[in-house]
């Protein structure tokens, strides 16, 4: 039994399957096929996205800590664009550099004036939101196509398989070979389901965990962050 499985799988004949399919088939295989293929570019693209921010962030963080200071820092991390870490400490420099400025052309302390710390810290949050936005683009659908993938494969099987049991009524002829292969070519659409549902399902949840993980590094930056210059510039 084992053995013969490979053999049948090689000896499907997809082009009578098509053949077969009537439209509301075609169009479940289709629609199928087209998700498929917007799935896997998705999944390239987000993978090399991600593995540029993670490559990224590991150089930022290694200039950050090594470095001694903001203004060498802030440099380098204009050149690492697609790391978030570095797009969270540029909003924050920036904003601390504005209170700078405001120090130098007026009177009384920089937390009276323009919210002091409070600023920097809605400037280091804005920013990670803006991030966390930004790498979760388009990763839903990817959880909309492994979770919608199988249904829409298993209506164009139900279909196919209606569709054969009225064509064998009207023949009036319901031996196993007559049955068999009409029903088997309608279970192709829920197999093309699941082809479309599984890698995306995969791609959705580890892509959901390593969003999680710059989340939580950015929170935990932006805390070092604030701590730091609330000892140099907020004493």
């Amino acid at each position: 039994m084992i053995s013969r499985l490979p053999l049948a799988l090689g000896a499907m004949n997809y082009l009578e399957i098509i053949r077969g399919a009537s439209l509301i088939e075609l169009a479940v295989l289709v629609l199928l096929m087209g998700v498929s293929v917007a799935s896997w570019a998705l999944i390239v693209m987000k993978h090399a996205q991600l593995s540029r921010a993670r490559a990224q962030s590991l150089t930022f963080l290694d200039t950050f800590w090594k470095a001694s200071r903001l203004e060498a820092i802030y440099q380098t991390a204009q050149k690492l664009e697609g790391s978030p870490l570095s797009k969270v400490f540029c909003a924050g420099y920036e904003e601390l550099s504005k209170l700078a400025q405001a120090k130098e052309g007026a009177d009384g302390a920089m937390s009276e004036r323009l919210g002091g710390i409070e600023n920097v810290e809605r400037a280091l949050h804005r920013a990670a939101t803006a991030q966390i936005t930004e790498l979760e683009a388009r990763v839903p659908f990817l959880g909309t196509v492994g979770a919608a993938a199988p249904f829409v494969g298993l209506f164009g099987t139900v279909i196919g398989i209606l569709s054969a049991f009225n064509e064998i009524a009207e023949q009036g002829n319901a031996t196993l070979s007559t049955v068999a292969a009409p029903v088997g070519n309608a279970l192709f659409a829920t197999a093309a389901g699941l082809f479309a549902a599984i890698p995306a399902v995969v791609a959705y949840n580890s892509f959901v965990s390593r969003i999680k993980v710059f989340d939580t590094e950015m929170s935990n930056f932006s805390a070092d962050f604030l701590n730091i210059i609330k000892r140099h510039f907020f004493r």
